[in-house]
């Protein structure tokens, strides 16, 4: 139980403005009040409930400071004070919790205020910012240099389904997905229309656009990879991106925030120049670099998360995490002692999709941070109208969970940690 602690919590999906904070998460706040814990949360410093999304920070350089962490702050640094003066005494151990745009929140907090929190749960972070941005912008301007290539968004719950008869284990074909889409060599060229045919295939430009969209957007001059595109099996998150409208939370990162022009259009996006231009106008507040030394040395633990089946692609955040490693190891840090990273199979963006999607983040981090063993694995679970479906194993990076041969395939008792490898 969470008594005598303190928990702060970041944004993620608001009134409507996906990705820009600017409301409160009471719904959140709840879980961590019934476990005894002292909550805290903001909206960021703007009100999203004007819809505007990021034009808030038009002409507003405070409220982008804020946005960009130092609301999470000073919401800290007040509430652990309250803390204090409500209990007579300083709350035992501070953890902060955050998905998406509150995962990123997250990242900031563990290396720009490292003495903020005791333990810290980022999923999904996008980071650094203007290049996941960037990355949701790129379908859309792909459809704009050749319509022909657009995709009607239920055709791509048939290309999840070529997929994982191509790269499924045994468990993947019985529940519905690919366990480890790193192994996966399905290629959108297997689905090319022959013969005449029209219905259940793709046209060349159709593969043409696919790929491209595995791939991620590219500077066309270094042909620097500027953030890699989804893995494959997470074809159902791709229609909000390839529809051909833009997606403004993105959009408005660009537009108000970096270039500080509403009339700046994805249309125009210079992939050589705008997301370099965009992390220099913002002075890196929106990028992470991959050095948590502060925070490790004072003996704080950081917990990743992310599904194979976000938009986000799972290999940025390993990548992240592997820097992390060897930069504690290069500044004789043991950085394994307070970080882990767990890459959940066939989650969405940090909830849903048909995988296992639920876990107890606040219970695993309280007992990692209060001296117990770190987390190797954790049972996940997959909830329907409240009912439980089934439960997995979920391994710690770089191992994954390995169906034994035998049991239950819903029973995380089935399944073992080792070596990432071709079977699923």
């Amino acid at each position: 139980m969470g008594l005598g602690n303190f928990l702060g919590l970041g944004n993620f999906l608001g009134l409507g403005n996906f990705g820009w904070g600017g409301s409160i998460p009471f719904g959140t706040m709840m879980t961590g009040l019934a476990q005894g814990y002292a909550v805290a949360a903001n909206d960021t410093g703007h009100d999203e409930t004007t819809g505007h999304g990021g034009r808030f920070a038009l002409g507003q350089p405070e409220k982008l400071e804020d946005y960009a962490g130092r609301a999470n702050h000073l919401m800290t640094v007040q509430a652990k004070r309250l803390v204090a003066r409500y209990f007579g005494r300083a709350a035992s151990r501070s953890y902060f919790i955050g998905c998406s745009l509150g995962g990123l929140q997250a990242l900031i907090e563990a290396q720009r205020y490292p003495e903020d929190y005791d333990g810290i749960v980022a999923g999904a972070p996008p980071n650094p910012l203007a290049a996941f941005n960037a990355a949701q912008i790129w379908p859309q301007w792909l459809l704009a240099q050749d319509p022909g290539r657009f995709i009607p968004k239920e055709n791509y719950a048939s290309i999840t389904a070529a997929a994982i008869a191509a790269c499924a284990g045994p468990v993947g074909k019985a529940q519905g997905f690919i366990d480890n889409p790193a192994t996966c060599a399905f290629r959108p060229s297997q689905l090319l229309c022959r013969d005449g045919a029209t219905a259940g295939c793709l046209n060349p430009r159709q593969i043409e656009f696919l790929d491209l969209m595995y791939r991620g957007p590219v500077d066309p001059k270094s042909g620097h990879l500027i953030f890699a595109g989804p893995a494959l099996g997470s074809e159902g998150q791709l229609g909000m991106f390839a529809s051909g409208k833009e997606f403004t939370n993105a959009a408005d990162f660009f537009r108000y925030a970096a270039f500080q022009s509403a009339q700046w259009s994805p249309l125009t996006m210079d992939w050589s120049k705008d997301v370099i231009a965009a992390e220099v106008s913002t002075k890196g507040k929106f990028a992470v670099a991959p050095d948590l030394g502060a925070v490790l040395r004072r003996g704080g633990k950081l917990l990743l998360y992310v599904g194979w089946n976000d938009y986000h692609h799972p290999g940025d955040l390993m990548g992240w995490h592997d820097a992390v490693m060897a930069r504690g190891t290069a500044g004789g840090i043991d950085a394994r002692s307070g970080l882990r990273l767990f890459v959940l199979p066939s989650m969405d963006h940090c909830q849903g999709g048909p995988g296992c999607d639920t876990f107890d983040k606040l219970g695993i981090m309280d007992a990692w941070s209060s001296g117990r063993k770190a987390p190797e694995f954790f049972v996940a679970s997959k909830f329907d109208n409240g009912k439980l479906v089934r439960q997995r194993l979920t391994c710690a990076y770089p191992l994954v969970a390995r169906y034994r041969g035998t049991g239950s395939m819903d029973k995380a008792s089935s399944f073992s940690c080792e070596q990432a490898g071709d079977a699923n």
